[in-house]
């Protein structure tokens, strides 16, 4: 399997691992078929990401599309960040395997979990918003 740079770049040296202590947001998504886990948090301030982390239990693609999110979304509106689709993610990773391509829908479905219970949490609407069932994989 033939990774990017960038790729073995975030897996060996990822950026914003841990937790957001009192996040306003946080999604936590699994792939039964890989078994990888992925949470990420998300600290808005007037509508505005300001901080972004997570936590990934899974192989390395996994551990770069989360880390490569969390470096797309800091500094979007929320309204930017809902539209951080999965292709962007591995764009901006110059690409990844085929086998491993689940990997940036997780990443993307994990932003979308966090600004849902953003959302929920403070009563807000962000349009372009899927709900769990309505990725695509």
């Amino acid at each position: 399997m033939e990774y990017s740079e960038k790729v073995i770049d975030h897996f060996m040296n990822p950026r914003n691992v841990g937790e957001i202590e009192d996040a306003d947001g946080v999604g936590t998504v699994g792939n039964e078929k890989c078994g990888d886990i992925m949470r990420f948090y998300i600290r808005v301030e007037d509508g505005v990401i300001t901080d972004a982390r997570f936590k990934t239990f899974g192989c390395g693609a996994a551990v770069a599309t989360s880390s490569i999110a969390t470096e797309m979304v800091r500094g979007k509106t929320l309204q930017e960040a809902v539209r951080i689709s999965n292709k962007a993610v591995m764009d901006a990773l110059d690409g990844l395997p085929a086998a491993k391509a689940h990997c940036s829908c997780l990443a993307e479905e994990a932003l979308h979990a966090a600004l849902r219970d953003y959302a929920q949490k403070t009563g807000i609407v962000i349009d372009g918003l899927k709900a769990p069932e309505e990725h695509k994989h």
